[in-house]
């Protein structure tokens, strides 16, 4: 069998064993020390604007903390983008809230902006005010930020930003992860950089940065004893781990330039071919390109496909299934246009890792032009 080309594997860059080393030779090996400090101080460096950085376990518990910290509680409503993967919407349900689905606009597949307003009229003539707003930067494609924070603004609900695919990505020159009330990032082992599991909550303020690392580490009061007034969670990352994140951080920008290149590599071969198209950039937006992705003219081509990749020991991936045609979602709210259903049933992402090699690029080109060329 042909040796395995990966969809999005983690890349690392050898500058991350002095940090790992440091951690073991200093002993600390817990939820907090050095690392953790200095990777919180290198994301915030990198994210340029006055924000603040907590480290955690994943970017759902980002999630999940920034839906504590703006009081989301049992009975409340939350909209949700329903395309996106579903780590975006379950921690929606783990408050006792209940999801609201927008779907997407073609432009950037992410929410769209007038069914996001209809949705909230539709909630509040219902009595219910949804209580934030989840936006997704889907691929790393950033969202139509100016009017989805118009929207929000206009109706006084804060906005949640999901930047687990977009580390990297612009928009109008600013970095995605500070365009919310709170921002999160993932560092999951198929992301743009990783710690092998891992995330950020990003604040626009100190005292919110606190709160949620108070509630990261079990929400312990200051006390000489175990003393709890409120529930916590055991969300905070490790030192280790975070050793691993700032030798990541170290190649951030390199990791970013190669996906962007496999990604032009990919529109540059296949721009004779009408069964292909590719998700452009709109004006204003730099997309770190995550996952380079694909639509095809039909499901079946789009399986076909995939099944010929796969046949070849290359891993490819339909676009995310909507969230609500997901069996656990099928009673919530959802505002609908057509748009995700469509990008569900004929998009692919192609294998986009910082570390493909050019021999693996050719095999993954050579496949495509095989399996349309028959």
């Amino acid at each position: 069998m042909k040796p395995k080309i990966w969809l999005s594997s983690p890349h690392m860059s050898g500058n991350e064993l002095p940090y790992i080393q440091e951690a073991f030779d200093s002993n600390w090996v817990a939820p907090l020390g050095p690392n953790v400090n200095g990777f919180e101080f290198d994301l915030q460096t990198y994210l340029k604007e006055d924000c603040h950085v907590a480290a955690l376990a994943s970017g759902t518990s980002a999630l999940h903390l920034s839906l504590i910290l703006l009081g989301v509680e049992k009975g409340d409503e939350v909209i949700c983008q329903s395309k996106t993967f579903s780590a975006s919407a379950n921690p929606i349900v783990y408050q006792g809230a209940t999801p609201i689905f927008v779907d997407s606009e073609r432009e950037t597949w992410n929410m769209c902006p007038v069914q996001l307003e209809i949705a909230i009229k539709d909630r509040v003539s219902k009595g219910i005010k949804p209580k934030a707003i989840i936006a997704v930067h889907l691929y790393g494609m950033p969202y139509k930020v100016d009017e989805i924070n118009q929207v929000a603004l206009k109706y006084e609900i804060p906005v949640i930003e999901d930047s687990a695919e977009s580390l990297g990505s612009e928009y109008n020159g600013r970095k995605c992860g500070t365009f919310g009330d709170f921002s999160i990032l993932s560092f999951n082992g198929n992301k743009i950089i990783t710690t092998s599991g891992g995330g950020a909550l990003v604040s626009k303020t100190l005292k919110n940065k606190k709160k949620a690392v108070f509630l990261a580490t079990q929400a312990r009061d200051n006390a000489p004893h175990y003393l709890h007034s409120q529930i916590g969670y055991n969300y905070r990352m490790s030192n280790i781990v975070a050793g691993i994140g700032r030798g990541q951080m170290t190649v951030l920008d390199s990791h970013v330039a190669k996906r962007r290149s496999n990604h032009e590599f990919y529109v540059s071969v296949f721009k004779n071919n009408d069964n292909i198209v590719f998700l452009q950039e709109p004006e204003g937006c730099f997309s770190n390109r995550w996952l380079s992705c694909i639509l095809l003219k039909s499901k079946s081509i789009r399986e076909g496909l995939r099944l010929s990749l796969e046949n070849e020991n290359i891993e490819s991936r339909p676009l995310w299934k909507p969230m609500h045609q997901q069996p656990v979602f099928k009673n919530a709210p959802r505002y609908l246009n057509g748009v995700s259903d469509e990008l569900f049933e004929k998009g692919l992402c192609l294998p986009s890792g910082s570390n493909l090699t050019d021999a693996e690029l050719d095999r993954v080109v050579t496949t495509i032009n095989t399996y349309f060329n028959k």
